[in-house]
């Protein structure tokens, strides 16, 4: 059901200092910051050959990237993204095997224009687990 890996999330607590890192020290092709209100968050994507890294910075007093850097000070993996062809359908499937969806159960569009889920980490060995449409 799952696809490719689309990105691996890390939340930061200086967006831009983890962006001029990956750019200066890894040399790696960083995009601009982008602003998802929906999510609460500012991201940067890190462009690689084979998938993406996003930075994720809180966006706002409410944002659930505060309360993992509140835990979590230096930053770190926030979460996994795999793609999917049928984001409903994998929904519906996962429900059924007992998987719990965060929020509403409905996708929302996510940085990449796209829908997304979240899939609770207890039920995925304590990873937070996005979905996205392709």
């Amino acid at each position: 059901m799952i696809g490719r890996l689309n990105h691996v999330a890390i939340a930061v607590p200086d967006l831009g200092a983890a962006a001029a890192q990956y750019e200066t020290a890894l040399g790696a092709r960083v995009g601009a910051p982008q602003d998802e209100p929906d999510h609460g968050v500012t991201v940067i994507f890190i462009e690689l050959p084979n998938t993406k890294i996003e930075l994720l910075h809180p966006l706002g007093e409410a944002s659930p990237i505060q309360a993992f850097l509140d835990r979590n000070p230096a930053g770190g993996i926030h979460h996994i993204c795999y793609e999917v062809e049928d984001i409903l359908a994998a929904r519906d499937h996962l429900k059924g095997q007992g998987a719990r969806v965060l929020g509403s159960g409905e996708p929302k569009i996510g940085a990449h224009g796209k829908p997304v889920l979240f899939l609770h980490p207890k039920d995925f060995n304590g990873c937070l687990i996005e979905l996205e449409q392709v």
